[in-house]
């Protein structure tokens, strides 16, 4: 987290009457609830956690305040026995939560927590806002870099993202998914990842002529200069390029690459490219920006453009093809009763889990059970790690390099056509039989109670 205001009312209104409602009937209870995402967006087949850094963290600092009272009890929708119940109220619970970086596959559990049911139902809100954004951006960066090959993403999204939060989370949630860095100082600064960063049109505007742009630009930054060639004409904006990288090169210095930003950017490529390979610029890079996302960058690859790297802006920073996701957070245990919903579309597996993954003999990604807590598959690896006892974090937190590390390695053991950009094959999840028996088990006595 990178504030230190007090986020304790940082949830739902329905989340405190619910509290009210709990508190009056005397259901103080421990409980579990699930965190789960029911289905994938458009040609998708994988997501990949990331947020968890940051729910540990407000969890572990979670507090209601003088003023949060205050201000509830200036609404006079509370009773004054339920509010002086929640002066000072700290979460006392327990997570169990796939680490950041790890790749996890719909309706199976990305967290579940434990604590009496007050706790455990006004933190749901800050839960879910977090890692179903930061993982929604995540799993999209994630799909720009595979999409790009062997070619560089960083994120340019800080100006188009909706708001501070956001925009801090997107450059960390894509560094995690492989991103090589990102225009955001701040989060640069914040998080250590590394900034990226060239010059915009107004620069070369505020000058009467391009090239002199261009000459004060890399005479202000010898050692790290890209040039945007775009602003007027890009051929006739590269070969004032090469006039500059030629005058640059007497003086013992390097132009490093140049920018192309609107236009046909597939066909600007090829022929900017000719253009510095005839002047013996081979070395100069050029980077594409401007509109593009996965699929631009998956038909660039397949076309073999030669780009050398991407600026990825709005459309992942927004994951504008898939903005939101079905992630719940549901109840799946009151006071040792496990429970569990049956609405149409959107039944919940009750009481606490585990998930086990299984790779073939290759090390690659074969197939995930969802099964009780308290099983033990031979040969497969449990995903849900035990964070937080008490609302205390228990493990020591990875870094950002760490989680990124985890995320390539396991991203490079998943098959293929579960990786693709469209019409991705879905991976396989099944549920131990152990879960399928208590399901119905379960089933058939919240029917008969009804």
């Amino acid at each position: 987290m990178y504030t230190t205001e007090n986020l304790a009312l940082l949830t739902d209104l329905y989340q405190l009457t619910m509290a009210q409602g709990y508190f009056q009937s005397q259901r103080l209870a421990p409980s579990t609830f699930s965190l789960f995402v029911r289905s994938y967006p458009p040609n998708r087949s994988y997501f990949v956690s990331a947020g968890l850094q940051d729910v540990l963290e407000f969890l572990e600092r979670f507090q209601m305040d003088s003023a949060g009272i205050d201000y509830l009890r200036s609404r006079r929708m509370f009773t004054d026995d339920f509010l002086d119940f929640l002066k000072g109220l700290k979460f006392t619970g327990d997570v169990w939560a796939i680490p950041e970086g790890r790749l996890f596959f719909k309706d199976e559990p990305v967290m579940e927590v434990t604590a009496p049911i007050v706790e455990a139902q006004i933190v749901e809100t800050f839960i879910i806002n977090q890692i179903n954004f930061q993982s929604l951006i995540a799993t999209k960066a994630a799909r720009c870099v595979h999409a790009a090959g062997e070619r560089s993403v960083v994120d340019f999204s800080l100006r188009r993202t909706h708001g501070i939060d956001a925009g801090m989370k997107v450059a960390r949630s894509s560094y995690l998914a492989g991103c090589a860095g990102t225009s955001n100082v701040r989060a640069g600064q914040h998080y250590g990842i590394p900034i990226v960063g060239t010059m915009a049109h107004s620069f070369v505007s505020s000058f009467e002529h391009e090239i002199d742009a261009f000459r004060a630009f890399v005479t202000s930054f010898p050692n790290h200069s890209t040039l945007l060639i775009d602003t007027y004409d890009t051929v006739a904006g590269a070969r004032k390029a090469v006039r500059v990288a030629k005058e640059m090169a007497a003086r013992g210095q390097q132009l490093q690459g140049v920018r192309i930003d609107s236009g046909d950017l597939a066909q600007l490529a090829a022929e900017v490219r000719k253009i510095f390979d005839e002047a013996g610029l081979k070395n100069v890079k050029i980077i594409g920006s401007g509109g593009l996302d996965e699929y631009d960058l998956a038909d660039y690859a397949n076309a073999n453009v030669p780009y050398d790297s991407y600026g990825v802006g709005t459309k992942m920073g927004v994951s504008a093809d898939a903005p939101w996701s079905d992630v719940a957070y549901k109840l799946v245990e009151y006071d040792n009763r496990p429970v569990l919903k049956l609405s149409t579309g959107k039944a919940s597996l009750p009481g606490k889990k585990q998930v086990f993954r299984i790779c073939d003999k290759q090390g690659q990604l074969e197939k995930d059970i969802i099964a009780l807590r308290g099983e033990n598959i031979a040969g497969a690896e449990p995903l849900l790690k035990k964070v937080m006892t008490e609302g205390k974090i228990t493990v020591p937190l990875p870094s950002l390099e760490e989680s990124r590390s985890d995320f390539l390695s396991e991203f490079a053991r998943l098959p293929e056509p579960i990786k693709a950009i469209r019409n991705s094959a879905h991976y396989l999840v099944e549920q131990s039989s152990k879960l399928q028996e208590h399901c119905a088990n379960v089933e058939q006595r919240v029917s008969r109670a009804q």
